[in-house]
């Protein structure tokens, strides 16, 4: 299969943040069954929602009430729900959760595959701390799975989440391992990041010679407040090119075709893997 039809979903939050984490996890979830079914309806091969899509992004405080919405991966009420979903619309699933495993928590993507079988998981290996705005070592581990790329019915899938992004070492390494379609799953405020939102994805996939999907919640979550999440997720191909963009403010369902030809093409213009010269960057490894 040379094309395959990809899906985003990005939304804003749907409950108020004064009902328990499972309350919450319920109805966001619910919200966005009827794009998930939309997505199988429309042909979706791959879909992929936004960062912790069934939560708030309760990240800006550190406070334990949060802690209650961790669930097993994948033997959680979701992963069983989107592994439904997946079987039914035959699409695989990147589905973005907060994980609970052996009294540790992460922020995961879980992957299910066509067939509905769960696949494995990425945890977010860039886990920032910043008191004002980003504590997320509170409530998350630092990733210890690697940098997994899985043979998905569609494509070679990899998963890169959120402050992720900022590190090009990551996206290496999923290129490295194989990955054709390399999914950003984010929760990203306007500010500082704006600009580097169309600048990040589309260099590294240029450099990595890979189709990214990058998703990003929309509107204002109290209350942190900590600014307005500006959705805009998009799709970029391996020479940079933008070829779908969802709007600022709506809850949206992004489809796109994606040529995974193209990949071949760009490896064999460009050489970038060929030239590459590891022997020469033995100093990074040292944290150089």
């Amino acid at each position: 299969m040379t094309t395959i039809k990809a899906g985003l979903i990005q939304m804003s939050l749907k409950a108020d943040t004064g009902l328990s984490p499972a309350e919450i996890r319920t109805r966001m979830v619910q919200a966005h069954i009827p794009l998930i079914e939309d997505a199988g309806r429309r042909g979706v091969q791959v879909l992929a929602m936004q960062e912790i899509f069934n939560h708030p992004y309760f990240c800006p405080r550190e406070d334990p009430k949060w802690f209650e919405g961790a669930e097993a991966v994948p033997d959680g009420p979701t992963v069983a729900l989107m592994r439904e979903l997946a079987r039914e619309y035959s699409m695989v699933i990147v589905a973005p959760l907060y994980e609970l495993d052996a009294g540790r928590r992460y922020n995961t993507a879980a992957v299910i595959d066509a067939d509905g079988r769960f696949l494995g998981k990425y945890r977010k290996v860039h886990v920032p701390y910043r008191p004002k705005g980003s504590a997320e070592q509170y409530y998350f581990g630092h990733g210890d799975l690697g940098f997994p790329v899985f043979d998905t019915a569609y494509c070679k899938l990899g998963v890169y989440i959120c402050y992720d992004r900022h590190f090009p070492e990551g996206w290496r390494a999923l290129a490295l391992n194989g990955a054709q379609y390399v999914v950003n799953p984010c929760a990203t405020v306007a500010g500082n990041s704006r600009y580097a939102w169309l600048l990040e994805q589309p260099a590294a996939a240029v450099a990595n010679d890979i189709f990214i999907g990058a998703i990003n919640r929309v509107g204002t979550e109290a209350p942190w407040n900590i600014g307005e999440f500006y959705g805009s997720s998009y799709f970029v191909d391996p020479r940079g090119q933008i070829l779908a963009r969802a709007s600022e403010t709506a809850d949206e369902l992004l489809v796109a075709d994606l040529d995974l030809s193209l990949i071949d093409d760009t490896r064999s213009t460009w050489q970038f893997r060929e030239h590459r010269r590891p022997d020469a960057y033995a100093g990074l490894c040292h944290g150089a």
